[in-house]
């Protein structure tokens, strides 16, 4: 992260403590305010890893993307095949 996008990660984890802190003052140790002051504890500690950290090097070319098309597969392609989870529906029957 740059420098400006820590500083505005810092910034809102600021201004999401007071708001927890406001809850807090409202609903007192309840769980759900527990869990939030916790959250709020764990970003601030993960944003103190990512200021120690070196950036990752942007990719050098594009992703390759596999298009998969919406039409249906040819049903040959499944005969003989048994469904696993199924129990084999599709098996002769006697």
């Amino acid at each position: 992260m740059s420098t400006t996008e820590l500083t505005e990660l810092r910034r809102t984890i600021g201004q999401l403590r007071q708001c927890v802190g406001a809850l807090r003052a409202r609903y007192g140790e309840a769980p759900a305010v527990r869990r939030l002051v916790n959250d709020v504890e764990r970003l601030d500690i993960d944003a103190i890893d990512l200021d120690q950290m070196a950036p990752v090097p942007a990719q050098a070319g594009p992703v390759d993307v596999v298009p998969v098309p919406d039409t249906p597969y040819d049903p040959a392609l499944w005969e003989g095949a048994d469904d696993e989870g199924v129990g084999g529906h599709q098996r002769h029957q006697r």
